[in-house]
């Protein structure tokens, strides 16, 4: 019973340890135009946080396994918190743009190994219902994001509150963390079954990377992330600059869409068995399109809120459908490699492409940012139908 309640009390603090994941990640894009003003930078300059942010959680992700093994998985979870609490706190009292940018190293480094090390934890301890929900986590704490910078804006004047705000969240997380350390890893470790370590040692990583299916989901993953980050971050200062929509509507409405896809990934774990996961995803990528079609039009102004909240629905399943379709395609051995691939891939198209839209937008105006995500959501949605022609092929090869 006593091991019972400790593995339901863990999963609890995995839960909201992805919340505080999200938190943090969407602040920016609310924050940025005040940030900008107050700096006096431009808008491409919104490059520099999301490079930093983008090239540390990779570095982070990869080392995380070996700290997992030296330091185990409760003290590697506080320390990664506090990290990212102090890049909180960083971002709220930096003086200098040049701080302020630098935060971005302290909240990818953090932000990398919670990522990496909850999901490890949860994969080798619970159901994919369970991982599922672990996902709509993080899409809530990126909810209450820009609803509490935007809570800040309106009722303080101060970007610097709200980072202030989420980072004393962070640091009580962190001494949740703490306190419960020894129970995080009187569990059996993750990724010490026999079975796991069979899969990893089957292939070497250039084995694995030299098949094409291989790469197409790594193409999809790169985009998928890089068209959610690019929606989020760069929608509010496209309604509120370009379309000239109030700030406390401007970040409802990017609420809105990171609601969606929170409210998404709960709804669609409950019905992706019945409908199968391949349907839901070309269900989902056609939402996406037909959202971002109508974003583009800009027509009026509650169809930016109803296209913004239908792309968000549209994107939820993606992501955790696209993983758990990983090994069923392409088999165990090659998806122990293959997700690791994944994971790295959605890191740098989240950094890469919001930061194109912020140098891009200086030259040609923000109205570019809707052009921009549609043909990421019609490409993805390609990619996927070329994927499904892939598989109908390999199962006529096997008949």
């Amino acid at each position: 019973m006593k091991s019972a309640s400790s593995t339901r009390l863990l999963l609890i603090i995995a839960y909201l340890g992805f919340i505080s994941l999200g938190l943090p990640d969407t602040l920016i894009g609310v924050a940025w135009p005040s940030v900008r003003d107050g700096f006096g930078r431009q808008q491409g300059d919104l490059a520099w946080i999301f490079f930093g942010t983008g090239a540390s959680y990779f570095l982070s992700g990869m080392v995380t396994g070996r700290l997992l093994n030296r330091y185990g998985i409760g003290l590697l979870l506080a320390g990664s918190s506090l990290l990212v609490a102090v890049s909180g706190f960083g971002y709220g009292t930096a003086s200098l743009w040049i701080l302020f940018a630098s935060c971005s190293l302290l909240h990818g480094l953090g932000s990398g190994a919670i990522d990496t090390g909850l999901n490890h934890y949860v994969a080798h301890h619970f159901s994919a219902r369970h991982m599922n929900w672990l996902h709509a986590c993080y899409s809530i704490g990126a909810t209450l994001g820009p609803l509490i910078m935007t809570t800040m804006l309106v009722s303080l004047n101060s970007w610097r509150a709200g980072y202030l705000t989420v980072a004393t969240l962070l640091l009580l997380l962190t001494l949740l963390f703490a306190f419960t350390r020894r129970n995080w890893d009187a569990s059996p470790k993750a990724g010490t079954e026999p079975e796991v370590k069979e899969a990893t040692a089957a292939l070497n990583t250039l084995d694995a990377l030299r098949s094409g299916v291989v790469w197409m989901q790594i193409a999809l993953f790169f985009i998928y992330t890089g068209l959610e980050v690019t929606v989020g971050q760069w929608s509010f200062t496209l309604l509120t600059e370009s379309r000239s929509i109030g700030k406390e509507t401007a970040g409802l409405w990017v609420t809105l869409y990171w609601a969606s896809i929170t409210t998404g990934r709960i709804l669609f774990g409950f019905v992706v068995d019945r409908l199968g996961i391949d349907r839901l995803l070309r269900l989902s990528m056609l939402g996406v399109v037909t959202g971002l079609i109508l974003f583009a039009l800009n027509g009026p102004a509650m169809l930016s809120a109803f296209s913004l909240s239908l792309t968000g629905l549209g994107l939820a399943s993606i992501f955790p459908c696209l993983m758990t379709r990983t090994p069923q395609r392409m088999g165990k051995a090659r998806a122990a490699h293959a997700i690791g691939f994944q994971v790295s891939a959605a890191m740098i198209g989240a950094a890469v492409f919001p930061s194109a839209c912020g140098w891009l937008v200086q030259r040609s105006g923000l109205e570019l940012v809707a052009s921009m995500a549609l043909i990421m959501g019609i490409t993805m949605l390609i990619l996927h139908e070329m994927l499904l022609r892939w598989d109908a092929r390999s199962a006529r090869s096997t008949l």
